[in-house]
């Protein structure tokens, strides 16, 4: 281990070409010192551009920048690669999505050093571009699309159930063990609810500050919600007590619509029920439509955009128990101490 490290950042990423390089000028403008740090990019074969932008950057910072290839893709391998390889005494982890504000890494650092907590993240700003982008990007900003997801909402620094991405000391991996190479997804929520499980805490701090960019279609918005709610539902089976109450919602709202209706064709009065909760939704759709819109435009999109999301949503974790339906998925609680950090041979991409 190199203990001239004191900071390891790893970057998980797959066909980032349109976001890579604002990500990585991020990172040189860090006001951390650069010789206590290394950069490692985890990139799983992309097919665009992503890692001749990186080898680009690597040229001009060859003792800072690492590149290593994940073959299978996801997150949590990513990670795992990632971790295995470094040499500091913390973790952090970013997103090739975003970019940082200049205090973003000592801040981490600060907070990881003067609180007793395993895990740090800031709160995330939303970005996007275009009228359909921008118009996203408010919808996730706001309680009524995304719940008390508090990072995404400008919550106040506090304890929480997770934070996005995070800044880990080294030893929470050893404790606590790695990222769950079977989430697909949620991967984040599931290791911040095995550190909190176990006795740690994990803290939001509003004064570390990130851009992300969101997707800018319906289309692309509508599909990432449909699988986060597959996503959801394979998690809570194969991770117990990981979710929230707040990641259920959308499908408890479709599921309650779908029975409504059916009840409705044999009972009468159940049409008057399913007439009072979807006009309590339109009511309160119609509100923070109007709440979180810029101008006329955007708010008549934003009452449209709001129930795609959400139903988009639902119809995902009804997917997720089709899938649980079709096939077996072993449910086993990641115990602590098993990520083992012996250095096994990595494959880097020169």
């Amino acid at each position: 281990m190199n203990q001239q490290i004191t900071v390891s950042v790893i970057v998980p990423l797959y066909n980032e070409e349109k976001f890579i390089e604002n990500c990585i000028l991020s990172l040189t403008r860090q006001d951390y010192p650069r010789d206590k740090m290394e950069w490692i990019f985890v990139d799983g074969l992309s097919e665009d551009s992503t890692y001749d932008i990186i080898k680009q950057y690597e040229l001009k910072f060859p003792n800072l920048i690492k590149i290593l290839e994940n073959p299978k893709k996801i997150v949590p391998c990513a990670m795992n690669i990632g971790i295995r390889a470094s040499s500091g005494k913390y973790i952090i982890r970013l997103d090739a999505h975003a970019e940082y504000s200049e205090d973003y890494i000592s801040k981490c650092i600060y907070y990881l050093e003067n609180k007793d907590i395993e895990n740090v993240g800031g709160v995330l700003q939303t970005k996007a571009e275009g009228f359909t982008g921008k118009a996203i990007s408010r919808m996730l900003s706001s309680t009524f699309g995304v719940g008390n997801s508090y990072f995404r909402t400008g919550a106040k620094s506090g304890y929480v159930d997770t934070v996005p991405f995070g800044a880990f000391r080294r030893d929470v991996f050893k404790k606590y063990g790695g990222y769950d190479e079977r989430l697909v997804r949620n991967q984040d929520i599931e290791m911040n609810f095995r550190i909190i499980k176990n006795g740690g805490k994990v803290f939001l701090a509003d004064d570390i500050h990130m851009s992300y960019y969101c997707r800018d279609s319906v289309k692309s918005i509508c599909d990432m919600a449909r699988k986060n709610g597959m996503w959801n539902i394979i998690t809570m089976k194969l991770c117990p007590g990981a979710m929230s109450t707040r990641h259920f919602v959308p499908a408890a709202f479709v599921f309650s619509i779908l029975i409504l209706s059916i009840a409705a064709f044999f009972i009468h009065e159940f049409a008057f029920l399913l007439a009072a909760e979807l006009s309590l939704y339109f009511i309160l759709d119609f509100i923070f439509s109007m709440k979180s819109g810029s101008s006329c435009s955007e708010r008549a999109f934003l009452i449209l955009l709001f129930p795609l999301f959400h139903i988009s949503y639902g119809l995902g974790s009804f997917l997720g128990l089709f899938k649980l339906g079709k096939k077996s998925i072993k449910r086993t609680d990641m115990s602590l101490n098993q990520f083992n950090f012996k250095r096994r041979k990595q494959n880097v991409l020169i």
